[in-house]
């Protein structure tokens, strides 16, 4: 059995032809901006979206939905295209649009991108894009300190829409320079053999092991993780091997799924990529892109050394086997198929450690290497005929993936923009300092709780970004450094991945392993405890995330949380004495939060 790459729609005759071409286009553009030289933002920015609207209202549509998208798929690219092509012209402007018609203009813009959210993601982002874009308008009639002074209709739209904020902001930056690249790279990867190597790995280093089928699934989500940044895309690829072995090897329904959903979901945090978040950490923060996964590294590591012992506890609860040896790979297998992710991650690494190139360069060379690989497969024969399925497979995932990214970021970075408009940013700041009597940890659990309230809502990228915007001021102000308070951020942004009400990985994992989802998600909330409590080991510990700095005492940190997390993971799956848990979880939680 083999990884499952894609849920894209068969395509035939001129339809496959013409995405295909558009997919290669959008592949072309992104990669030739990092060659090119620098582009004017006000050009490259909106013709990304021109490569991202198509994507999300006309591909996979039918029926009226097909012609509504198509209506203003070209309202939203005309309007982008006149931005682009005018860009000398509005860069004069200051942001202030000139005429009803630029008015207009502005709108449909807006309006498009607000319903291209909605078909990418669902109703609650773009919800709250248009509660800001409302408070904008109307918010100088709010009496109190949450209204403002009120702003022109044209200076208000205009900022967001010509001007080098708003639509096309920072956030949009790192979406056409940075995501979409490494977006290519993951399509690239996922199209040849990678995901089979990384589930040969797997299977070959724990597949004997105790709840072998368990830990396979960890293993393979941690490095599936790290090109998908998806936690759904994660269980739906990985979990089509994983969860059917642990299913015929006996395991307990609720634990396989349990088990894929933390896991996957733990990719999130994996560097590189981290489901996006690091580059818009890059652009948030200023700090570069080696120092986030260097700070990032050892709490994702933590994570899945938690999910283990949760993982050995259950195995030795239910005396779980290991996979079957007819089950595992062969070393052979396990040599081939690694190949196909190692070359193209050690292009990356060399790139940008050996040649000093930024990230996205190093990527771009990387993605070479695995277009270069996708000529031949396991079977090491040159297959012309393979290559050009895979190649097509690695364009139309990658022209999506980029779009539905981009079409969050868009949306995203309205509410950014009216943010920093109307500075309802700053007073939500001030909220969260007054109501937290200006003490950091009661301050730590309001941004905890909005940030599982927000992910609940929107993409783990997108609560990253609007939660940070007004709780993370209040947090650096508090005494964080800027980079432990992103991190604390976004950690918790991800709840809602296994976190009922609205737990995604855990609905998916559940539907694929049927079992009803709530046991799924109690169990998954068990396994997954280190995404509760690794922010919190964090904070009371920043040395965790000083890997790069003081390496030393970066690996005390982890070493002495590591302990904690595997006493409270243990103390939640074993079935022991009471007091003895109650102990384990007392000693587990003061080694965690205890500072060093």
């Amino acid at each position: 059995m083999s990884i499952a790459h894609t849920d894209l729609p068969e395509r035939s005759g001129v339809a496959r032809v013409f995405w295909a071409s558009f997919a290669l286009a959008s592949v072309v553009f992104h990669i030739g901006l990092v060659f090119s030289g620098l582009v004017p933002n006000l050009v490259s920015r909106p013709v990304h979206l021109i490569f991202v609207l198509p994507w999300v209202l006309v591909y996979g549509q039918a029926g009226l939905s097909l012609v509504t998208g198509a209506v203003l798929a070209v309202l939203g690219i005309g309007v982008a295209g006149w931005v682009a092509l005018s860009h000398d012209a509005l860069s004069e402007q200051y942001g202030f649009l000139e005429g009803p018609g630029q008015v207009a203009l502005a709108a449909v813009l807006i309006g498009v991108v607000l319903e291209a959210a909605r078909r990418a993601i669902g109703w609650p982002l773009p919800v709250v894009a248009a509660a800001a874009l409302a408070y904008g308008l109307w918010g100088q009639h709010i009496p109190g300190r949450f209204g403002h002074s009120g702003t022109p209709l044209e200076s208000f739209l205009g900022t967001l829409t010509i001007a080098e904020g708003g639509l096309w902001g920072s956030l949009t930056a790192v979406s056409v320079n940075v995501v979409a690249i490494f977006v290519i790279f993951g399509a690239v990867l996922n199209a040849g053999e990678a995901g089979q190597g990384f589930m040969n790995v797997a299977a070959a280093a724990a597949g004997r092991l105790r709840g072998g089928a368990a830990k396979v699934s960890v293993l393979s989500s941690a490095l599936f993780g790290s090109i998908s940044g998806s936690a759904s895309a994660n269980v739906a690829s990985t979990g089509a091997i994983t969860l059917p072995a642990m299913d015929r090897l006996g395991y307990p329904k609720r634990i396989a799924g349990a088990v894929e959903a933390v896991a996957s979901s733990g990719g999130q945090v994996m560097p590189p990529l981290m489901g996006a978040g690091a580059f818009v950490m890059v652009e948030l923060t200023g700090t570069p892109y080696t120092a986030i996964m260097a700070a990032a590294a050892l709490p994702a590591l933590l994570y899945f050394w938690a999910v283990w012992v949760g993982i050995d506890g259950y195995a030795r609860r239910f005396d779980l086997r290991g996979l079957a040896p007819e089950d595992r790979p062969l070393v052979r297998d396990v040599a081939i198929t690694s190949a196909f992710f190692l070359v193209p991650f050690t292009v990356l690494l060399w790139g940008m450690f050996g040649l000093d190139v930024t990230p996205q360069y190093a990527a771009c060379l990387a993605i070479f290497a695995g277009c270069a690989l996708l000529l031949t497969g396991a079977d090491l024969r040159i297959d012309l005929g393979r290559a050009a399925q895979r190649a097509e497979l690695a364009l139309l995932t990658a022209g999506r993936q980029v779009a539905l990214i981009g079409s969050i970021i868009f949306c995203a970075s309205l509410v950014i923009g009216v943010l920093g408009v109307t500075g309802l940013g700053v007073k939500i700041t001030s909220l969260i300092l007054s109501a937290s009597g200006g003490m950091l940890w009661p301050s730590l659990l309001l941004t905890a709780f909005a940030c599982l309230v927000l992910g609940m809502e929107v993409p783990t990228t997108a609560a990253y970004v609007i939660c940070v915007s007004v709780a993370g001021p209040a947090l650096i102000e508090l005494g964080m450094d800027p980079l432990q308070a992103h991190l604390f951020v976004f950690w918790y942004a991800l709840l809602s991945t296994i976190t009922p009400p609205v737990c995604g990985a855990v609905f998916i994992a559940s539907g694929m392993i049927g079992e009803n989802w709530l046991r799924v998600a109690l169990t998954a909330m068990a396994l997954g405890v280190g995404l509760y409590l690794i922010p919190l080991g964090m904070v009371a510990n920043p040395a965790l995330i000083g890997l790069a700095e003081t390496p030393v005492a970066a690996g005390l940190a982890a070493l002495k949380i590591g302990i904690g997390l595997g006493l409270v993971s243990w103390a939640l799956v074993r079935r022991k004495e009471i007091w003895m848990r109650g102990a384990m979880l007392g000693l587990g939680m003061g080694a965690i939060l205890w500072p060093m």
